[in-house]
């Protein structure tokens, strides 16, 4: 008897999630609260890229636990667990003009936070406006805000967003993008102050 032919996307994806040395193990969704559901329902998903989904890995970063990495090159931000693992999530980056690299720290957590953009951004786009937080807000379901070594709010942030068909990108002002499942399930993970380097 012959045996059934397998699709090659499906025999391809095992082979990327069992390679030696980097073995990848999917993580389950985050709990979401009613007002979660209802407002991530009304942000379309599109179907997401293997390599920009939510894993747990082998920890590529050498940072110590609860330590947020964000590599631009990659599209990938990394949250340091014990053991030597780490859960990678993918994000969209700032674009080439926006771009930038660093430590910093986080000094705030919101969920469904409101958007207030700064003075420089409404001068290149005088269209945008701050707006209430909800489905429609580009800072989506949560975010973390950054601050530099002496205290000050960098102005960037790591987020959700309500253009998740961007991740993977280099799009946006400089803030990172999560998907807004994977941004609660690091905002559930991270510590505050924890420590955010941007390679």
């Amino acid at each position: 008897m012959r045996r059934p032919r397998l699709a090659l996307a499906t025999v391809l994806t095992g082979a990327l999630l069992a390679l030696p040395g980097c073995l990848y193990r999917a993580t389950p969704d985050p709990e979401l609260s009613a007002k979660d559901k209802e407002w991530m329902a009304m942000v379309p998903e599109p179907e997401i890229d293997r390599r920009f989904a939510r894993y747990m890995i082998e920890d590529p970063t050498g940072e110590a636990p609860g330590t947020i990495v964000v590599e631009t090159k990659e599209r990938q931000l990394y949250y340091v667990l014990p053991d030597r693992k780490a859960i990678r999530y993918g994000v969209t980056v700032g674009d080439e003009a926006y771009g930038w690299s660093g430590n910093a720290r986080i000094f705030r957590k919101a969920a469904w936070p409101d958007w207030h953009p700064p003075a420089e951004m409404i001068k290149r786009w005088p269209h945008v406006h701050a707006m209430q937080g909800g489905p429609a807000n580009p800072l989506g379901a949560r975010a973390l805000y950054l601050a530099d070594a002496s205290g000050k709010d960098t102005l960037y942030r790591i987020h959700g967003t309500n253009e998740p068909e961007r991740i993977g990108q280099a799009a946006s002002s400089g803030c990172i993008r999560m998907r807004n499942i994977d941004v609660v399930d690091l905002y559930n993970r991270v510590g505050a102050d924890a420590k955010v380097i941007v390679r």
